[in-house]
């Protein structure tokens, strides 16, 4: 088989095309969680891997960076899925239930490297004006995972638990740190970490008031 033919699929029925393009995504998904890099992620490696003719793909994508953006989305998708979930685990209790989404963003982090990278541009940085994505595209990605993280911050400032004054700033602070410790561990190859060190990242940058 030659780097142009796909292997053989059945063709979607009429009315479809949303289920193409859903498929497209996933094989971008898969390429990239196996190369880790999203230059293997090219219109005809995608199309190799979903079954499909690479023009298949121009009229659910205009361009690859368009591709790359739908895989971001996905991933901040599943990001915020597994913060909610966290969020329901801890019902109640406004600190347990701030511990739980940073305890869960971590181990996204540490259990999907190639997506997190990508989703903060360690692996994908758009040339803004050369492709389909645009300023507005890159400015609300991850808008709903910083919006649990300040509200579980704010349910902790009302509650008392926290002397914080602004969620919405203490949200940004609180993700840096979280995104900072993330990515450490992850190119840090021996590094003596304190056992408590989440705890402790948590408790500063959301003003905890003390067990």
């Amino acid at each position: 088989m030659t780097d142009t033919e796909a292997p053989a699929r059945s063709r979607n029925r009429r009315g479809q095309g949303g289920l193409l393009r859903e498929e497209i995504v996933k094989a971008a998904v898969e390429l990239l969680d196996e190369a880790g890099d999203e230059r293997a992620l090219t219109l005809r490696a995608i199309a190799r891997r979903a079954g499909i003719a690479a023009p298949s793909i121009y009229p659910h994508f205009p361009d690859q960076p368009a591709i790359m953006l739908a895989v971001v989305r996905s991933a901040f998708a599943e990001l915020d899925a597994v913060l909610r979930a966290a969020v329901e685990s801890a019902a109640g209790d406004p600190r347990r239930r701030l511990r739980a989404i940073c305890a869960a963003y971590l181990d996204f982090a540490r259990t999907h490297p190639q997506r997190y990278r990508t989703m903060f541009g360690g692996l994908w940085v758009p040339t803004l004006g050369e492709s389909s994505v645009t300023e507005e595209d890159l400015a609300t990605l991850g808008a709903d995972s910083l919006g649990l993280i300040s509200g579980a911050l704010a349910d902790c400032a009302a509650a008392g638990v926290s002397t914080g004054t602004d969620p919405a700033a203490d949200a940004i602070a609180l993700w840096l740190g979280l995104h900072g410790l993330a990515h450490q561990r992850a190119v840090t190859a021996a590094f003596p970490w304190p056992a408590d060190i989440e705890d402790r990242l948590v408790g500063a940058l959301a003003h905890l008031r003390e067990d």
